[in-house]
């Protein structure tokens, strides 16, 4: 079987596909995934083929006008930008992922590219996998990803649903119904249907834990939740030796980075940072990241890298500081320590309620709530609540015991075989 994955985007947006590609290839299967040129040498790191979009999402975001959107935390604002930056992508997206697609059995897509990917399984006539890391199903359970305030009842948690869908086929047709029609023959987008699980007709594979996120009583038998997808590291990942050091130097720090959100004032964010984590007493991994944070001098007791693979670092340290992505969610669940979200926009409000209601997390702290203050007493709170250590504890080891890939996988290919 041989599948191409469509993942454009920021390196959350990336990082649960490659958990997919590794596990196809593992079973045998050949993949291309098709990204944004910001993560060409992540995907080939890790042994995937790949063909790259030449759009820099890390470039679009730190651009003054769509960093202060998405610092701004507004759902509007931020989607107004990312709709931009879609556009822009949109046209090269469908080109390149369609040249990828030719001679494939299934392709799989996640909610950044759906459209377009739904024009490329159409025009070629094969199956589309849509395989989301967020819930898009309509349920009463719990409300929409996009609007987690909207949780009054089962009528406004559905409602919450259909809203979030709605909002990201919006963005997704201003970028895409041009290039649907002129690239791929195919009709233009009007409104999700309401009687498909997903953004489009075909089946949906969840990649987050029933343990954390559980699923919705009403979904049909097209929507499958397989348990979060996590990438393999190489067995020759080696961490940098001088973060090693710090570790075994005293007890397990705090890490704190913010992923791939970008800031219009990294210096006062680090200084804020730096500044909390002397007055909770504790030490620190800070991660770099896009934030940029980087401070010009540090105490011994402060460790700065830009990026290290999370599933090595977050087990060793003893609670996480993240902005609240899908990923980066599931990543510090794994590890089985408590996490403080500090959302930006988007999804993120919506996984840091889930922590908070998990009890796996303190409560968050909104960007814009972002102080010396908050962030102190929330480390205070995550480094002696041993209530809360022993429930992140029980939840890390179900969710380290899941086989999300596998499963997605064995979905992917049954696909492929009945069409």
């Amino acid at each position: 079987m041989k599948v191409s994955i469509l993942a454009p985007g920021s390196r959350g947006d990336i990082q649960p596909y490659i958990a997919l590609g590794q596990g196809l290839v593992a079973a045998g299967h050949g993949v291309r995934v098709v990204t944004t040129i910001d993560h060409e040498a992540l995907v080939k790191g890790y042994g995937l083929e790949v063909t790259s979009i030449p759009v820099s999402v890390e470039a679009a975001l730190r651009a003054r006008e769509t960093s202060a959107a998405v610092e701004g935390g507004g759902v509007i604002a931020s989607f107004r930008a990312f709709a931009e930056l879609a556009k822009k992508a949109a046209r090269a997206t469908a080109e390149l992922g369609l040249e990828a697609s030719l001679g494939v059995d299934a392709v799989v897509t996640g909610f950044s590219a759906a459209a377009l990917a739904d024009g490329i399984a159409r025009k070629l006539q094969v199956p589309l996998v849509q395989a989301y890391n967020v819930p898009l199903t309509p349920t009463a359970a719990y409300p929409g990803a996009l609007l987690p305030g909207l949780d009054f009842g089962g009528l406004s948690r559905r409602l919450g649903h259909r809203l979030t869908r709605q909002a990201l086929w919006m963005t997704a047709r201003s970028s895409a119904n041009e290039v649907l029609r002129e690239v791929l023959d195919a009709r233009p987008m009007g409104v999700v249907p309401p009687d498909v699980s997903g953004l489009c007709d075909g089946p949906v594979l969840y990649g987050f834990s029933e343990a954390f996120l559980p699923r919705g009583p009403e979904w049909k038998g097209d929507v499958e939740v397989t348990g979060f997808w996590f990438v393999e590291e190489s067995s020759a990942f080696a961490p940098p030796p001088a973060l090693e050091a710090f570790l075994e130097a005293g007890p397990p720090p705090v890490c704190i980075g913010f992923g791939s959100m970008t800031s219009e004032d990294p210096k006062t964010t680090t200084g804020l940072v730096l500044e909390a984590v002397k007055q909770a007493g504790v030490r620190c991994a800070l991660l770099s990241g896009w934030a940029g944070l980087a401070p010009e001098s540090l105490p011994p007791t402060v460790f700065l890298t830009k990026s290290i693979a999370h599933s090595w670092l977050y087990p060793r340290c003893s609670a996480v500081v993240h902005h609240g992505g899908a990923g980066t969610t599931a990543a510090a669940l794994r590890a089985g320590v408590p996490a403080i979200v500090v959302p930006f926009h988007g999804d993120q409000p919506f996984w840091a309620s889930r922590v908070q209601a998990s009890g796996t997390g303190p409560a968050p702290i909104p960007k814009k709530q972002l102080s010396v203050k908050t962030l102190a007493a929330a480390l205070a709170q995550a480094t002696t609540d041993e209530a809360m250590k022993a429930r992140c504890a029980a939840l890390g080891a179900r969710v380290r015991a899941e086989a999300g890939v596998a499963r997605a996988v064995e979905r992917i290919a049954a696909v492929s075989r009945v069409s």
